[in-house]
């Protein structure tokens, strides 16, 4: 082939590539102008001030998924009217939860050097306290009932995590020392009664409970996964004797863990169970959709979590549904996400 016309398909080439590349920059910009357009019908969203932790009339924080100028702000609606007008900040995370006006915003910016994600830590008044960098997908966050520590989680290049090649990272912070526990891979492993220890170890879905040293999380591991309960001082981990619990969600009252189950091997297919800690007896809950996520329990006998939206798979709508497995599922916030009741 000639230099000439080794040239003319070049030059065509990188027309051609500059064209496809063009058309997928204005159909993600038309993708993003339309999703800050609000839809008809939406729910009623205004500018305002939400603070963290009690106050005179209780409310249900979250991040709202609604279309329109105000997608992914934290927003707050009263516990007694969720499906009524929401009040949006100015703040916007990935994934949210908040307890005793101690909150964790999980961001995502552009910047010079591209993309960076970090897990924010706001006083009762959304004011920055301090930063930290997160190596890879934010996923899982929680403070605990005291609102002195906070953890999350994030997806990283490595080993398995249901059908995607991810490993997770979980870390715990105390925001009394500011002190960071940067991988709970650290920490010590007994797993059936023996110490325990593999590559592929990997924690996610952390829950506090309330002495601000107990924490359970799930454990995965050689194709399994395990409910932990962990101690922050020891810097250690025992499995609880039960596998196929993700996610975990302690109650209020400390005695139960909300969990999805996977109930489809090899697919990402969960079911929403409750086990009671004393008995290890599981109910399942009468949720029949596949739930991906980290409930929340709204109170002692009451679990909320997030499911898609129907005709939206960028949106999702918050749902309850009774913790002892009776009744059915109920709508409770439409167009949101990532709950935090205060």
């Amino acid at each position: 082939m000639s230099t000439a016309r080794r040239l003319v398909i070049l030059v065509v080439a990188v027309l051609v590539c500059a064209g496809v590349g063009t058309g997928f920059v204005l159909h993600a910009a038309d993708q993003a102008a339309q999703r800050s357009r609000p839809t008809a019908g939406g729910p009623a969203v205004s500018s305002g001030e939400v603070s963290l932790g009690p106050g005179a009339a209780k409310k249900l924080l979250f991040l709202n998924t609604a279309a329109g100028p105000d997608l992914d702000r934290l927003s707050s609606v009263p516990i007694g009217d969720t499906a009524g007008p929401r009040t949006a900040t100015g703040t916007t995370c990935l994934r949210f939860y908040a307890a005793a006006g101690t909150g964790v915003c999980l961001q995502s910016a552009t910047g010079v050097l591209g993309q960076t994600t970090r897990a924010v830590i706001l006083d009762a008044r959304l004011k920055t306290l301090r930063s930290y960098p997160i190596a890879g997908i934010p996923s899982r966050a929680r403070v605990s009932p005291s609102g002195r520590l906070v953890a999350w989680t994030d997806f990283v290049g490595g080993d398995s995590y249901g059908s995607a090649f991810f490993s997770t990272r979980t870390s715990i912070l105390d925001t009394r020392t500011w002190k960071v526990v940067d991988s709970l891979e650290q920490f010590s492993v007994q797993l059936n009664g023996k110490p325990y220890h593999a590559t592929d170890d990997n924690f996610w879905g952390v829950t506090f409970a309330s002495d601000d040293d107990t924490f359970y999380a799930t454990l995965g591991t050689a194709g399994r996964t395990y409910l932990m309960r962990g101690s922050l001082s020891k810097h250690s981990a025992t499995g609880v004797g039960v596998e196929n619990v993700e996610c975990p969600s302690l109650s209020p009252d400390g005695t139960r863990i909300a969990f999805k189950k996977r109930v489809l091997p090899n697919a990402a297919l969960w079911r929403e169970y409750v086990i009671d800690l004393r008995t290890l007896k599981e109910t399942p809950l009468a949720e029949p959709h596949s739930v991906d996520d980290q409930a929340t329990w709204l109170d002692d006998d009451t679990i909320a979590y997030a499911l898609p939206t129907d005709g939206d798979t960028r949106s999702t709508d918050l749902w309850s549904v009774p913790a002892d497995g009776s009744g059915k599922p109920k709508l409770i916030v439409p167009g949101a996400f990532s709950p935090a009741p205060q």
